[in-house]
This record gives structure tokens, C-alpha cells and sequence, in this order.
């Protein structure tokens, strides 16, 4: 039975920055929260590179915390 690998949505040379809303985006589900590693199908250190980023979007106002409903 083979496993079938996933491939990263972000790639290799991409840069992870606070200021790419449409990136950071397709990390976070519709209540707000980020989505773990293991779904998402990124490497360790570009889960710690989004996590870094979607929390400075959020302290800086660009993303909210939580999702009013």
C-alpha cells in the first residue's frame, strides 16, 4: 500500500510575510483558527514561519482574533 506524500501549497522560495492576506488566509479556518501541520501539509519550519505571521497580522489589526458571528 503506498502513502501518497503531500506537496506544500507554499513553495520553496516563497517568502511568508505578515502583508500576504490571501496566504495566510488558506491557513486559517472559518472561526479563525490555524490550521495544524499535519493538514495543512507544510515543512516545520514553514508552519512556524505562518504561525509567526498570521499572530503579527492579527496584533497589528490586520486579521481579527476571533470571527464575530
Amino acid at each position: 500500500m503506498a502513502v501518497k506524500k503531500r506537496r506544500s501549497p507554499i513553495g520553496v522560495n516563497q517568502k511568508i510575510d505578515y502583508k500576504d492576506i490571501e496566504l495566510l488566509t488558506l491557513f486559517l479556518t472559518e472561526q479563525g483558527k490555524i490550521i495544524p501541520r499535519r493538514i495543512s501539509g507544510v515543512t516545520v519550519q514553514q508552519q512556524k514561519k505562518l504561525t509567526k505571521a498570521i499572530k503579527q497580522a492579527r496584533i497589528l489589526g490586520i486579521f481579527p482574533f476571533i470571527t464575530s458571528n
